[in-house]
């Protein structure tokens, strides 16, 4: 679990194509602070199992699932990525309760530059409106944001300065993919809801469905 709380700028350093899967080397150095092999860093957004470990440098596999749902699939050596260390029990939750695992893939829309803060449009998968409402919270690219306007077909967030120069939001250009991850407490919410709702519909009616 995070909190999507970027530690740090990470960049790919190599991309190995294994046909049905990459192997993805970045270098780092604040999350590798403790790190041990098998431990879980998002990179993105997208939680990733480290799988070896090196002087600055870390590298991780990603299957064929990853790269159908992420926008990992377009990952270049060069590349910057958000990177977060799994939470422990002992933090802060500065953020909101993230798990890494990637809903779908958004694209920038817009960027709107103020004085103080830009806001940024954001595509959004129609699977996922359901999911937003203003003043929610929504994970972009492995970043915690504050959702200020939802719509049916895309959302806007507001960036202050902090996240733009500590985050790759602050280069994201309208066209660019990035990762999105609902509010999982809003899953759960509308799962149990559901589940409720079909319990106590009248007896006919269930057996009917």
């Amino acid at each position: 679990m995070f909190t999507g709380i970027v530690e740090e700028l990470g960049t790919i350093a190599e991309v190995t194509d294994q046909g049905d899967a990459i192997r993805l080397t970045i270098e780092a150095s604040t999350v590798l602070d403790g790190t041990v092999l098998g431990d879980s860093i998002s990179v993105n957004g997208c939680c990733l199992t480290v799988a070896e470990l090196g002087e600055g440098r870390w590298t991780a596999d990603l299957m064929q699932e990853t790269l159908d749902k992420t926008s990992l699939r377009g990952a270049a050596p060069g590349d910057r990525v958000n990177l977060e260390r799994a939470v422990t029990v002992d933090k802060r939750l500065g953020g909101h309760i993230v798990q890494g695992h990637v809903d779908g893939v958004g694209e920038i829309v817009s960027r709107s530059p103020s004085e103080h803060w830009e806001v940024v449009e954001v595509s959004l998968p129609a699977h996922l409106a359901r999911y937003l409402v203003d003043k929610g919270s929504i994970t972009v690219d492995g970043v915690s944001l504050t959702v200020v306007e939802a719509g049916e077909s895309s959302f806007t967030v507001s960036l202050i300065p902090e996240t733009l120069a500590r985050t790759t939001l602050g280069s994201r250009r309208p066209g660019d993919l990035v990762n999105l991850e609902a509010d999982v407490i809003a899953k759960h919410v509308e799962k149990l809801l559901g589940a409720h709702a079909s319990t106590h519909l009248p007896a006919h009616v269930q057996k009917d469905s």
